[in-house]
């Protein structure tokens, strides 16, 4: 259950949001995608509340635990039907530029069940970014990523930040998406016990944020 929960993200901000696992953080994403009704409150995006504006759903992309691709299709099909859903035109074009800013034309056109698991997180990052949302919530975005795969989603993030897109990312794995963080929430038991922004000592706050997390 969350509890008192308030965050605004901005164009071209990222927050994270880290946390034990059951603390809520799954849940908060779930809300803010318009995926479950909070029982007080209300989600705004860019001045719409979700729940008499569904249509403002379109703005957001979402990246969660499952991946929502076909194993059986290739990572090109799954993204043209993902497409064809969102009433996208160019549908092609846009799977081979999705594709390609993730690393992965050389793909395209192996089933799923083929791919690694990194490769599988990075299509399904693909398919989260291919209707060109305004708002971006990302579950672990790094999960199953080797080095390479991880810097490249992090070039892919830094792009998507500098052309104005809010995210919320959801990590165990502060270091990986820290440069690109402008603020830094803690969720435990439902409620923030850490939100700030970003301190330029990143060893400083990950010091306190054990200290939370054991309290």
């Amino acid at each position: 259950m969350l509890r008192g929960i308030d965050l605004t993200v901005n164009p071209g901000e990222l927050l994270i949001v880290a946390g034990p696992n059951g603390a809520g953080k799954t849940t908060l994403l779930r809300i803010l995608a318009g995926l479950m009704r909070p029982t007080a409150g209300s989600i705004r995006v860019f001045g719409s509340d979700l729940r008499t504006d569904p249509l403002r759903r379109a703005d957001v992309g979402l990246l969660s635990h499952q991946s929502l691709l076909y194993d059986d299709l290739t990572p090109r099909e799954n993204l043209e039907f993902a497409a064809r859903l969102y009433g996208l035109d160019h549908r092609s074009e846009r799977a081979g530029e999705a594709l390609a800013a993730v690393g992965l034309t050389d793909r395209a056109r192996d089933p799923v069940r083929l791919l690694s698991r990194g490769m599988v997180q990075r299509v399904a990052i693909a398919r989260a970014l291919l209707h060109g949302p305004r708002v971006l919530l990302l579950d672990e975005p790094f999960t199953g990523l080797d080095v390479p795969s991880s810097r490249r989603v992090t070039e892919v993030l830094a792009a998507q930040l500098n052309a104005g897109t809010a995210m919320v990312l959801v990590s165990h794995n502060l270091p990986e998406a820290w440069t690109l963080a402008s603020h830094v929430s803690v969720l435990v038991r439902g409620k923030w016990v850490i939100d700030e922004p970003r301190p330029a000592d990143r060893d400083a706050f990950l010091a306190r944020l054990h200290t939370a997390l054991d309290d």
